[in-house]
């Protein structure tokens, strides 16, 4: 009898711990989008790009961008030449070689080499800035520059948002002209009597809606990049033991959001 009223009373807990695990999961992502929020509006904001922000968020483009730049594109190139050469070879053997280039297109350019960007990012930069931004919270780090009158969310956050988001659109951007060119000698070799099919299969696949949709979605994949594991950073507890958990937990929570805003683009483009 004393065990079944233990479980009893176990049982009627539950509904609450769900509840208050609800509640905590609802404040979490709220969190995420009213820091994103505000990172956006100080972004657009000139009073944001003093001498010493500017200096701040072109040392995060150089650390996060200009520097793998090199790298990136080579690794980009070989996948790009990969994928192309199955996806010829694919087309050729089912006699539908005229939708090649345009496969190519649509598969690499507009929906691998964004995300293979945001990822190629978020996993050399973005758990660099989760860690940093972790241990000067935990060290009180935020706390010292206001008490001195400087806003860490403009000084020390905003940056390196800012940074992160130039970093992942220009990656993709570059990544996407260097798998034009690749797509192009993957399909007519180094013929000069394809740029016109070329050009016009690449301009009707890029039409105003879709050119809009990638460039949206670009950006906010380098938006979540640095918001979401700033965030789970922000929101950890000041104990040095627990800074790898907040790591991790950006870096999880960045993956999902990822995968998501991917899913959502798919089905708005395709359905």
């Amino acid at each position: 009898m004393r065990q079944a009223s233990t479980w009893q009373r176990g049982l009627s807990r539950v509904p609450g711990e769900l509840g208050t695990a609800f509640l905590g999961w609802c404040a979490s992502w709220w969190r995420v989008f009213h820091f994103g929020a505000l990172a956006l509006v100080m972004a657009l904001s000139p009073a944001t790009y003093d001498r010493q922000n500017r200096v701040v968020t072109a040392n995060q483009i150089y650390f996060t961008a200009w520097q793998i730049l090199p790298w990136f594109t080579l690794l980009s190139a070989l996948l790009s030449m990969v994928l192309i050469r199955i996806v010829v070879e694919t087309t050729l053997s089912y006699g539908l070689s005229q939708y090649a280039l345009e496969m190519v297109v649509r598969v690499l350019v507009l929906e691998l080499i964004p995300l293979f960007a945001a990822l190629f990012v978020a996993l050399r930069s973005g758990a660099a800035i989760n860690t940093e931004v972790a241990l000067m919270h935990i060290r009180g780090d935020f706390d010292e520059q206001r008490r001195a009158g400087s806003d860490p969310l403009r000084r020390e956050l905003v940056p390196r948002v800012i940074g992160s988001a130039v970093s992942v659109v220009a990656l993709a951007a570059v990544s996407g002209m260097v798998a034009l060119l690749l797509a192009y000698l993957g399909v007519y070799g180094f013929s000069p009597w394809g740029l016109a099919g070329f050009n016009r299969t690449v301009g009707q696949v890029f039409d105003p809606q879709v050119s809009i949709g990638l460039a949206l979605k670009t950006l906010l994949f380098g938006v979540a990049v640095a918001v979401i594991p700033i965030t789970a950073s922000l929101e950890s507890p000041r104990e040095m033991r627990l800074a790898p958990v907040a790591v991790l937990r950006g870096m999880v929570r960045l993956f999902l959001v990822l995968v998501l805003l991917e899913g959502a683009f798919l089905a708005v483009r395709y359905i």
